[in-house]
């Protein structure tokens, strides 16, 4: 970690409504390989703890999901010392029951996306890092607890289908990934997911569903004003768990994910 900035032990990667939950903020500039995060980054105080925020769109959301700096955000919240990161993010839903407004943690991930990049390690035969199983088990039980503390029953598990966006599904498309048996469709969990894995950084999703995809039912499909109305009309809540996350998770981590590198020799120096 570079000594002459601010440190933080957990990060936040989230969007609209998440610009101003901490306390005593200072806004940080990080340079790394991979160019400039969305935006200067948030360090501030929750619960005790030290917590920086990432916005993934940028403040004014000028980054469409396949253009996000990914790479950067996450090598530029490692720099500041983060080891655990919370991903609140919105989806749609490929399950009729589970409709807007259902909070979600799922443990398993689809990647349907093309030509983003999605590693660090761009040389080297042996950097092979496991994702079987591709969420911090401990965050997950984490936001599970968190959620129903806040008196909103989560959906506990789930694979979700990463597409390519910035364009919703088709019908067919959408049928597709129900038939497949995935449950929930977003544009922004990969890959934030595995870049995580490859810092051994703890990861954890919290996925509030705006919509039903399109395939689901019948209708118009979805439209970016129904997601706009229903994530703003949760959003409060959804702070609020991710706070309770924050209060809660264990800062000794006891998972897999501080050791996932062991073994390895990534021809990268991490920060």
């Amino acid at each position: 970690m570079n000594s002459a900035l601010p440190s933080a032990d957990l990060g936040v990667i989230g969007g609209s409504g998440f610009y101003s939950f901490l306390d005593d903020v200072k806004e940080v500039r990080v340079d790394t390989p991979f160019g400039p995060p969305s935006d200067p980054i948030a360090v501030g105080e929750l619960h005790g703890r030290r917590v920086a925020f990432v916005p993934r769109h940028g403040r004014d959301h000028r980054f469409p999901p396949h253009r996000i700096p990914y790479r950067a955000n996450l090598w530029a919240l490692r720099s500041l010392g983060v080891r655990q990161v919370l991903a609140p993010s919105a989806v749609g839903s490929l399950v009729a029951e589970h409709g807007p407004g259902t909070l979600t943690v799922p443990d398993q991930l689809v990647d349907r996306t093309s030509g983003r990049p999605q590693t660090f390690y761009e040389e080297g035969a042996a950097i092979h890092v496991p994702f079987s199983d591709p969420y911090c088990p401990v965050g997950r039980r984490t936001a599970l607890t968190a959620a129903q503390a806040q008196d909103w029953e989560p959906v506990d598990g789930g694979t979700l289908v990463v597409i390519e966006g910035p364009r919703f599904s088709t019908r067919a498309e959408s049928r597709w990934f129900a038939d497949q048996g995935w449950t929930l469709v977003g544009m922004t969990g990969h890959p934030e997911a595995v870049l995580a894995r490859e810092l051994a950084l703890c990861y954890t999703p919290l996925c509030l569903v705006t919509d039903l995809d399109a395939g689901i039912e019948e209708g118009e499909g979805v439209t970016m004003q129904e997601v706009l109305a229903v994530f703003a009309g949760n959003v409060d809540r959804l702070r609020g768990v991710v706070a309770e996350v924050i209060r809660t998770l264990p800062a000794d981590r006891s998972c897999p994910c501080p050791t996932v590198l062991d073994g390895l020799e990534p021809p990268l120096t991490l920060p």
